[in-house]
């Protein structure tokens, strides 16, 4: 057994990110009410640092700081240090991180927050270098000894601004949502736009799955081809960079360049769920194979490395691994050098390095190379003169050959945590694949995941839990558990026809309105009203890498209402966005699942209703157009739930294409009822 010079509090948690920190000689304990009150007992400072397992920054840090029992000597005598995984607690880092953005204007992981001994922050920070690290300990510890009302004073006017950060001016505007306002939204955006690299003309860049995701949507009901063909662009360029990983497929979080080259190197689930949705409906309007080959290649890694044999998923994989010298290095599982690739690719490494581009263009750092494609295949083909086939047979056997070596370098940690959240977000990425792809291993991952979804996470009075590890299941679910498992459910009764998954969805909807629901506001809150308390309650309303909780619970109300007939969740979906609607103009790309929604009440939203024995193969026909603005109900028997009741007759698969109930006359042929919506 390993022996450890310390161990702290941590020892005791199964979250790996924390665990990575239990044999630091920082003193560190988890967020709970013990760790509180030593503070208001002993009067000592609190440090709260927050970052996640698969931070590269985070690893930087506690090597340089944390790991130093100098630095850990100054911590352990004047603070109380307490660790949060943000993923675990995303009510305290949103929290602590608008106290952040509010102090310096900027926001990011590690996040380092000093606070009174109640909790309240006083001042904040992100990485910094050990010497720095100390001298600020220093300067504060000393403040609060010698000038502590002070601290008290910047405590109490912070407190207040955090509190402002979720006032949401009230829109004393007539409720309407309108095409004109969606149009001139997307053309404010569009000046940021990067039309030969894809993406936006901020680096970093982020692929912002549901930025994409509506854009493509209102290119194709618009029929705005400058639109379609910024947005097809952007997710090829994405998936010929090496934010791609093109040996074993997924995607890393982000790209420090404009160019997609380079990458933060971890690997998040939530990223990978939303972009099998989003390529698997990018294939669909465009039929692009290579669009196709990625969702697969994102499928086989998911499948791979980040499902357990319960059907659930992991949460992530680390940034860092381990050099041949035993060294923790940024991408050392990923890079490749012209040595190696030479001696494993043979006779095949030239034609493997021009279109991989182990050159100039792929360079990165220290003679190590990451993958990225310049050019499609048929341009390639024409320059090197090589046969299609013989192409794409090479580009499967070097995928094989480099996945095998690969897999001899040391791995990059797994943080094996499952979330509900992003669980449901991978659940309907899988539901989207077999949707356009009718694959049906796609589908058996799909289920299994919202079984033990439903059979884990879900309680008897139909809350959720938000985290699951090592068998058990803990910590109340947030807002976003709730929006996202309603959203992957709704689409499971979309694909299976099974009333259960809208059922469930219906009772999840009912306990969040219940305890989370704001009815001042007409918004939810992130956290519960059973929560304990925290310096603010905070409401998400701002879509980022992954859509607001409280955009995605809009448009899942905007579903059930179609599905129940319940006006409660339609009048509050119209609400929900009608105040958010201000937020939008300056800043569109901030709302984008909101303008999604916006475009449900501003254009057509076909219900299409298949009842009679054909549902199965008559849904499937349907799935093989592209049609954003709908949603499927079925029965193969006489039903009554409101869009099937009256709608069965004996010996026939009827098709009906309806808005808001409104029905046109009922066909059995698909074709000709894809017109009726065309």
């Amino acid at each position: 057994m390993e022996q450890h010079q310390y161990t702290n509090d941590l020892i005791q948690e199964t979250s790996p990110y924390l665990l990575q920190h239990a044999h630091n000689p920082v003193n560190w304990k988890p967020w709970n009410e013990n760790a509180l009150q030593q503070a208001t007992k002993e009067n000592k400072l609190i440090i709260v640092s927050i970052g996640y397992a698969a931070c590269h920054w985070c690893h930087v840090m506690e090597h340089e700081s944390f790991e130093n029992p100098q630095v850990a000597e100054l911590m352990n005598k004047n603070f109380i240090s307490i660790k949060v995984d943000r993923e675990e607690r995303p009510d305290i880092d949103q929290v602590y991180m608008n106290a952040l953005q509010l102090m310096t204007g900027s926001g990011g992981w590690p996040l380092h927050m000093i606070t009174l001994p109640d909790g309240r922050p006083v001042w904040g920070g992100t990485y910094f270098p050990k010497d720095k690290w100390i001298e600020t300990l220093k300067q504060v510890s000393d403040l609060y000894n010698t000038q502590s009302e002070k601290l008290i004073e910047y405590a109490d006017k912070l407190e207040q601004g955090i509190k402002e950060t979720d006032i949401i001016e009230i829109n004393i505007d007539d409720r309407s949502f309108d095409t004109d306002f969606i149009s001139s939204s997307v053309q404010e955006w569009g000046r940021n736009f990067d039309h030969e690299n894809g993406g936006t003309q901020h680096v970093p860049k982020f692929m912002m799955p549901n930025n994409y995701h509506f854009l493509l949507r209102y290119a194709h009901q618009s029929k705005n081809d400058e639109l379609l063909k910024y947005v097809t662009n952007s997710l090829t360029k994405i998936s010929f960079g090496g934010v791609y990983d093109h040996v074993g497929g997924g995607f890393s979080r982000y790209s420090t360049d404009a160019k997609w080259h380079i990458p933060h190197f971890e690997k998040m689930l939530y990223d990978n769920a939303q972009l099998v949705s989003l390529y698997s409906d990018a294939y669909l309007a465009t039929k692009n194979p290579w669009f196709k080959n990625v969702v697969y290649e994102t499928l086989e890694f998911v499948s791979r490395e980040l499902t357990n044999t319960e059907g659930a998923f992991y949460s992530s994989l680390d940034a860092d691994s381990k050099t041949e010298l035993g060294e923790l290095e940024e991408g050392a599982f990923y890079a490749w050098n012209k040595k190696e690739l030479s001696k494993i690719l043979g006779n095949d490494y030239e034609l493997f390095s021009k279109y991989y581009n182990i050159n100039s263009y792929g360079h990165w750092e220290k003679n190590n190379y990451v993958l990225i494609r310049k050019s499609d295949n048929k341009t390639f083909i024409k320059n090197e003169g090589i046969d299609n086939n013989e192409l794409i047979q090479k580009i499967s056997q070097w995928k094989k050959i480099l996945l095998k070596e690969r897999e001899k370098r040391d791995r990059p940690r797994l943080d094996d945590k499952t979330l509900t959240s992003w669980n449901a977000l991978m659940l309907k990425g899988y539901l989207d694949a077999y949707r356009v792809f009718n694959d049906e291993q796609f589908l058996e991952a799909a289920l299994r995941n919202a079984n033990f979804i439903k059979n884990k996470q879900m309680k008897s009075d139909n809350s959720l839990f938000h985290n699951y590890k090592d068998g058990k299941s803990t910590i109340n679910g947030y807002l976003e558990d709730y929006a996202a498992v309603i959203e992957a459910f709704i689409m499971l009764y979309q694909t299976t026809f099974d009333p259960q998954w809208l059922t469930i969805s219906e009772k999840l909807s009912n306990y969040a309105f219940e305890h989370f629901y704001n009815p001042e506001k007409n918004l939810f809150y992130f956290t519960s009203n059973l929560d304990p308390k925290l310096i603010s309650r905070t409401i998400e309303y701002t879509d980022n890498v992954i859509p607001a909780s409280n955009s995605i619970m809009a448009k899942n109300l905007f579903l059930l209402y179609h599905y129940t007939d319940n006006k409660k969740y339609l009048e509050t979906s119209k609400n929900m966005a009608h105040i958010i609607k201000p937020q939008i103009e300056s800043y569109p790309s901030g709302y984008s699942n909101w303008l999604d929604l916006m475009l449900n009440y501003s254009d057509k939203f076909y219900e299409i209703v298949i009842v009679g024995k054909e549902l199965q193969s008559k849904t499937k026909k349907i799935n093989t157009t592209y049609i954003p603005n709908k949603l499927m109900a079925g029965s193969e028997l006489p039903s009554e739930a409101p869009l099937l009741k009256h709608r069965y007759v004996d010996n026939k698969t009827l098709i009906y294409i309806c808005v808001d109930n409104s029905c046109k006359y009922p066909l059995e042929d698909v074709n000709q009822s894809i017109k009726l919506i065309k």
